[in-house]
C-alpha cells in the first residue's frame, strides 16, 4: 500500500508572515486523516512546524502516521527549510510522543504547570521582594535577552537567528517596554542583598513565570526556591490558582527543582534536523 499527502488547499501565506497548507493523508488514494504544515513563527522560512496530524480511527496503528510524519519532512525540505518542529504535543498524548521519539525528533523544552493552594507561601526569613525600578530593568533586559539567545544557540540554532528570535520575541512581549501591560519585574533580596530577579507575567489571564534567574554569585544557596515561592504569592495576589512555565530540555537543575515543587508537565516541543 502507498501512502501520500493530497494538497486540499493551495499554499497559504499567513499574516505572520509565515507558510502553511493542508493535505489528506491517502492509502491508495483513501483518504485515512489530515496533516497541517506550515513554517514557523519562530524562526520563519528556515524552520517547518507540524501543526496537527491526525489518523482516523480506524487506520491507525498501522504506519500511517509514521508515513505521512516522513512525507511531511519531504515538503519542508521542499521548501528549503533546515529543521522541523512539532510544538505543543500534551503530555497525555503518549501515541504522538511514541511517534516523534521514533522519528528522531529531539526534546527542545516542555511546559509545566503547578494548581496551587489556597494559601499564599511566605518567603524564608531575611529574604524580601522589590519592584523594578526602570533603570532596574533597563539593565536586565540586556542581559536577559543576551542569555534568551544563547539558549537557543546551545540548541543548534544559528547565532544570528537566536539573537533575531530573541530581539523579535522581547518585542511581542514588551512592546512598553518597562510600562508593558499585565508584566511584574521583581528582585529579591536576601539581608539587603540583591540575589535574584522575577519575570512574572499575565498570559491568557493566567500567570506564567517567563524569567528567573539567581545572581551567579549567589547561586547554590536555596535562592531559586525562595523566587519561586515569590512567583506563587504574587500569582495569590493577582487571585489566581495556577502558575504555569517553560523549562528547556537539559536544564536539569531547574528541572528538579520545579518537580520538587509541584509542577506538572502539561505539554512539550520536539525537533529534528532536516539536513
Amino acid at each position: 500500500m502507498t501512502t501520500t499527502l493530497r494538497p486540499t488547499e493551495p499554499l497559504q501565506h499567513n499574516v505572520d508572515g509565515t507558510r502553511s497548507r493542508r493535505y489528506q493523508v491517502c492509502v491508495n488514494s483513501r483518504p485515512v486523516g489530515a496533516i497541517h504544515l506550515g513554517t514557523s513563527p519562530s524562526f520563519g522560512d528556515s524552520v517547518a512546524r507540524i501543526h496537527d496530524l491526525r489518523i482516523e480511527e480506524p487506520d491507525r496503528r498501522r504506519g500511517r502516521g509514521t508515513v505521512a510524519a516522513l512525507a511531511a519532512e519531504e515538503v519542508a525540505r521542499g521548501w528549503g527549510c533546515r529543521e522541523i518542529e512539532a510544538v505543543g504535543v500534551p503530555a497525555s498524548a503518549e501515541a504522538a510522543l511514541r511517534l516523534v521519539r521514533a522519528l528522531g525528533y529531539v526534546l527542545r523544552n516542555r511546559g509545566m504547570v503547578k494548581e496551587l493552594g489556597d494559601t499564599p507561601p511566605e518567603l524564608p526569613v531575611g529574604s524580601v521582594a522589590r519592584p523594578m525600578t526602570e533603570a532596574d530593568f533597563d539593565a536586565w533586559l540586556v542581559h536577559e535577552s543576551e542569555d534568551y539567545a544563547r539558549t537557543w544557540i546551545e540548541r543548534g540554532v544559528p547565532e544570528p537567528e537566536a539573537h533575531a528570535k530573541s530581539r523579535r520575541d522581547h518585542d511581542t512581549l514588551l512592546p512598553q517596554g518597562f510600562a508593558t501591560e499585565n508584566m511584574q519585574f521583581s528582585i529579591l533580596e536576601h539581608e539587603g542583598t540583591r540575589v535574584g530577579v522575577l519575570w512574572l507575567a499575565l498570559r491568557d489571564g493566567k500567570p506564567f513565570i517567563f524569567d528567573v534567574e539567581v545572581d551567579e554569585a549567589h547561586r547554590g544557596r536555596g535562592h531559586g526556591r525562595t523566587l519561586m515561592l515569590l512567583a506563587e504569592t504574587q500569582a495569590h495576589a493577582l487571585g489566581k490558582r495556577t502558575l504555569g512555565l517553560n523549562v528547556f530540555a537539559g536544564n536539569t537543575p531547574a528541572e528538579r527543582l520545579y518537580e520538587s515543587l509541584g509542577y506538572e508537565t502539561t505539554q512539550y516541543a520536539f525537533y529534528k534536523s532536516l539536513l
